[in-house]
C-alpha cells in the first residue's frame, strides 16, 4: 500500500502540538506509525508539509519563535519531508467588539482590528494531492500509489477529496484529524463521507514515541531542540 501523506502544518500545529511539549515531532515517523496501524502493508513514499513562515513582529516570542520554526523545518527536511511555503497577510479590518459571552455580536458595534491569514496554503496542498493523483497513471504499475492521505480537520478540503474519489477510484483516501485525544473534537462530516478511512485522534503516548533527538544531524550544522520547546 504505497502512501504519499499531505500535511496542513498550521492546522496540525494548533490542533495537535500547541500547549504540548511535543512540538519537536518526527512527523515522517508519527505517519509511518499511523498508515502502519490502518494497514500493515502500508509503506510511506511521500510527505508533503505545508506551512507559512512565522512573522516574528506577531509571535509570541518574536524572532525566537521564526527561530525556532526555521530549526523545525530543518529537522523534518533531515527526514525526507518536502516543505512548501504559502504566506502570511496582514492587512486592517473591523470585526464586532466583544463584549462579553452572552452579548451576541453586532455589525453596528464594530473596531478596527489587524487581520492575519494564511494564504495559498489550502489551494496548494488540494491541488498538489489532485496533480498527484492525475499522473499515477503515467508511472509504471509498480511505481503507482496506492493511498493518499490528508493530515487536517480543514473542512474547505473537502471538495479536493471528492473530486479524487469521484476522479480516481482507484486511489484510496484516508484523512487523519490531528487532534489529541480527550479534546473531544467532532468530526467533520464533509471529510468522512469523502474518505474510505478516518483517524479520529492522535494520543499523547504517540506524540511522545516520535520525537526527534534534542540534536538532529542535517547536511550542514545539526538541528537543535529550542530550549522553550
Amino acid at each position: 500500500m504505497r502512501t504519499a501523506f499531505f500535511v496542513d502544518g498550521y492546522n496540525m500545529f494548533y490542533g495537535l502540538l500547541a500547549g504540548t511539549p511535543y512540538k519537536w515531532l518526527n512527523l515522517r515517523g508519527l505517519l509511518i506509525h499511523v498508515a502502519h496501524i490502518e494497514n500493515p502493508k502500508s509503506s510511506v513514499i511521500s510527505v508533503d508539509y505545508f506551512t507559512s513562515p512565522i512573522k516574528p513582529e506577531l509571535a509570541t516570542r518574536g524572532r525566537v519563535s521564526k527561530e525556532a520554526q526555521d530549526t523545525y523545518i530543518r529537522a523534518l527536511r533531515s527526514t525526507n519531508v518536502s516543505v512548501h511555503f504559502g504566506r502570511h497577510h496582514l492587512e486592517p479590518a473591523k470585526a464586532p467588539r466583544f463584549i462579553d459571552r452572552n452579548t451576541g455580536a453586532s455589525r453596528q458595534d464594530k473596531v478596527d482590528i489587524w487581520k492575519l491569514e494564511e494564504k495559498e496554503t489550502d489551494v496548494h496542498i488540494a491541488i498538489s494531492m489532485y496533480r498527484t493523483a492525475s499522473r499515477q497513471s503515467m508511472l509504471d504499475p509498480d511505481e503507482r500509489l496506492d493511498q493518499i492521505v490528508l493530515v487536517s480537520s480543514d473542512t474547505d478540503m473537502t471538495p479536493a477529496l471528492r473530486a479524487i474519489r469521484s476522479d480516481f477510484p482507484g486511489i484510496v483516501v484516508g484523512v487523519v484529524l490531528p487532534h489529541r485525544a480527550g479534546l473531544n473534537r467532532p468530526s467533520p462530516g464533509s471529510m468522512k463521507d469523502h474518505s474510505h478511512w478516518i483517524r479520529r485522534v492522535i494520543t499523547a503516548e504517540e506524540l511522545l514515541m516520535h520525537q526527534f533527538p534534542n540534536r538532529v544531524p542535517t547536511h550542514k550544522k545539526p538541528a537543535i531542540k529550542p530550549d522553550y520547546w
